[in-house]
């Protein structure tokens, strides 16, 4: 069973950057697209990034398109979301996901990780 977890949220003041990382463990992480999502309080689940399993494709949310990238290494079993120019409206948890293979769903996640941006 494909497990995840994140790491590197944390407080952070606008305009700042900060590196979230997923560690994928159990099976073969290299075999999944990857994808990061987050969601503040009161509001829905949000799609942030998504990285095709090779690493060749990526794409995002409009709200986070020119400020936000996603990378993985599989040779570590990593997927990471490099922040940049952060606004207040980035505050929430952040997940790393596993797209299941053969399907447009997401079925694996982490636990999440929360990031928070003072203005």
């Amino acid at each position: 069973q494909l497990q995840l977890k994140e790491s590197g949220g944390g407080l952070v003041q606008a305009g700042g950057s900060l590196r979230l990382a997923c560690a994928a463990s159990g099976l073969t992480f290299p075999s999944y697209n990857g994808g990061w999502f987050r969601q503040a309080p009161g509001k829905e689940r949000e799609f942030v990034a998504g990285i095709s399993w090779t690493g060749t494709s990526t794409w995002y949310g409009d709200s986070v398109k020119g400020r936000f990238t996603i990378s993985r290494d599989n040779a570590k079993n990593l997927l990471y979301l490099q922040m940049g120019s952060l606004k207040p409206e980035d505050t929430a948890v952040y997940y790393c996901a596993a797209q299941d293979i053969g399907s447009s769903r997401f079925g694996t996640w982490g636990q999440g990780t929360q990031v928070t941006v003072s203005s």
